[in-house]
């Protein structure tokens, strides 16, 4: 059965089917949620919540071709939401931490690659089209579509990021 089959059936209402196309994207979605989210556990958290919504979206898919670039789109937005919370929980922690006069210490993630320290030089949409390119595996037009930028932007970005990349890891 294609994928395209697995979309149509998905859209009827077949469980199935939509099992199997998480199956076949889980992978992609997870190390693109991880290398924009940097951590595990929000991660996961992002992919669940994509994946709930994505089945109950799943109607909306026009054309069973769209349906990479549908579901990315929506972890694109989910993890957006992640970030922004983060930079919310931030802010108030900061605030206080100005107030209670408390002292931060800064740990180093052990774990944390090498990659994850160049993606940290760049800034989020830069990440975003990085990450969509090489880890999801998109065409500059299929980014595009998802972030909204055009495509001629996408792949001068896409350049000049993955420049910044290499820089900082010679």
């Amino acid at each position: 059965m294609t994928e395209s089959d697995l979309v149509k059936l998905a859209k009827e209402g077949d469980k199935e089917s939509f099992c199997r196309l998480y199956s076949l994207y889980k992978d992609r979605l997870y190390r693109y949620a991880y290398y924009r989210l940097g951590n595990v556990d929000d991660a996961q958290d992002a992919v669940s919540d994509c994946i709930v919504r994505a089945y109950e979206q799943i109607s909306e898919v026009r054309k069973p071709a769209a349906f990479p670039a549908w579901i990315f789109k929506i972890l694109y937005a989910t993890c957006s939401g992640y970030i922004k919370r983060q930079m919310q929980q931030r802010e108030y922690e900061d605030i206080s931490i100005t107030k209670n006069s408390t002292a931060l210490f800064f740990t180093i993630d052990e774990n944390k690659t090498e990659l994850c320290y160049a993606l940290d030089k760049l800034n989020n949409e830069e990440k975003n089209i990085v990450l969509l390119s090489v880890v999801a595996g998109f065409t500059s037009k299929e980014i595009s579509k998802i972030t909204g930028l055009t495509a001629g932007s996408v792949r001068s970005k896409l350049s000049r990021s993955l420049a910044k990349m290499r820089e900082y890891l010679e």
